[in-house]
């Protein structure tokens, strides 16, 4: 909670990882710099991380009991007030906690994310979507001790919903609000099917990746129209819609949503599937990932997972690997042979962007629809208007009139061929 310009308030944390059967501590401390971000995110500073090496989850505390009473006595020397686990617990693990920490609170990597999501939603459709996941997700988590900690203690994990002061725990009344905001959602759907008509036959671009990978950047550097963009994980949440000009009388939609993320919430992906809908529609998916981190493959996996989870997996894509800026030659040079068939670009500095927007270009062609068209000699005013439209491929003239070879977008054909009266594909 920001005091003044100068002075922030932050929670104190401590971070749990697991090292189980096939992950190395080397990973799980990876991984734990991920929630170090996400605490960061969400108004908390980590004072401490703790890995435990387990053969079996414990059903009661996720870890081995003594470790589990290990860490809460640590984090209250810390003085620390969360204990955030980068796993997801389960409802009767949290209640567990919550019967021996006292006043330290206990929440798992998908409170956290949740708990990001409400601070971040700013418009309807992302608070209806965020709330929708944050009730479903407490659900049966709801207790009385639960209620205690969130009126007494409130901060992360703890969050009020959009719109209201706090998570009202009776299970009849939070139902009927997963209800209300289902039949909201629905209604958010029907709106945004109709909008997606609209825009009609278009080639559709939709820039997906791991959050914080530079999306934002790259759509304000392509379109040079202002986005919101922030150094920060889930910046942006809503979905975003410009034109892309990319020459030879071609032009494009090309769309930002939110990023994705390792181990990201089930209710939120099926939340934000309203949200994601340009990338289920799109002709062509820009997977944008950061150059720079050390678990690449890793994140373009799990960007790879949420796309298939949302029916895009078949999708034509095409790999772009931003940040290349702050890599050195010799780096730039590896991943330039892991990934052969990648667009290497820096957002930031606005490097190599006419690569990729060649390399859309090209993608985009493979779907143009090609056609011929005649005109009279005396309709020079409407054949002028066809070189603005469309790609004139050849042109010759008969005793019928001028011939014209197009190609270009299925609807601007379409527009040629009534402006022309007749024609074939």
């Amino acid at each position: 909670m920001p005091l003044n310009q100068q002075e922030t308030i932050y929670e104190k944390a401590v971070l749990v990882g697991v090292v189980t059967a096939g992950l190395s501590r080397e990973v799980v401390e990876e991984h734990l710099d991920e929630l170090q971000l996400l605490a960061e995110t969400a108004g908390a500073k980590s004072v401490g991380r703790f890995t435990q090496r387990v053969s079996r989850i414990n059903p009661k505390f996720f870890i081995g009991k003594g470790k589990a009473e290990q860490i809460v006595q640590q984090a209250k020397a810390l003085d620390a007030t969360l204990i955030i686990f980068d796993d997801e617990l389960s409802p009767t693990q949290v209640r567990n906690y919550q019967k021996f920490t006292e006043s330290l609170k206990v929440i798992d990597r998908t409170a956290l994310i949740l708990d990001i999501f409400t601070q971040h939603a700013r418009t309807r459709e992302a608070k209806t979507q965020v709330e929708l996941a944050r009730l479903q997700y407490m659900l049966p988590r709801l207790t009385r001790m639960w209620t205690h900690l969130e009126r007494q203690m409130g901060g992360i994990g703890t969050r009020a919903g959009a719109g209201e002061t706090q998570i009202e725990v009776d299970r009849r009344l939070v139902r009927d609000r997963i209800s209300k905001l289902k039949t909201e959602m629905k209604a958010i759907e029907t709106e945004r099917a109709t909008q997606s008509k609209r825009r009609g036959e278009k080639f559709r671009v939709s820039l997906l990746g791991y959050t914080n990978a530079g999306k934002s950047t790259l759509m304000k550097a392509l379109t040079g129209v202002d986005v919101y963009i922030k150094d920060q994980l889930f910046a942006t949440l809503d979905t975003t819609i410009r034109s892309l000009t990319l020459g030879r009388k071609r032009e494009a939609l090309i769309s930002d949503s939110v990023g994705f993320i390792r181990k990201l919430p089930h209710g939120l992906v099926a939340s934000f599937r309203s949200t994601l809908r340009e990338a289920i529609e799109s002709d062509l998916l820009v997977i944008v990932a950061d150059a720079s981190v050390q678990l690449l493959e890793q994140q373009l996996e799990t960007v790879k997972e949420v796309i298939s989870s949302i029916s895009a997996g078949e999708k034509d894509s095409l790999l772009v690997l931003n940040k290349i800026d702050i890599l050195t030659p010799e780096e730039l040079k590896g991943l330039r042979a892991r990934y052969p068939d990648a667009v290497f670009i820096s957002a930031l500095e606005h490097s190599s962007l006419d690569m990729l927007k060649t390399a859309i270009s090209d993608m985009m062609e493979e779907s143009f629809r090609t056609a011929e068209v005649i005109f009279g000699p005396k309709r020079g005013k409407e054949i002028s208007s066809v070189y603005d439209t469309v790609e004139v491929v050849e042109r010759w003239y008969t005793e019928d009139g001028i011939h014209l070879k197009i190609k270009g977008e299925r609807s601007a054909v379409g527009r040629v061929l009534l402006l022309a009266g007749n024609g074939v594909e």
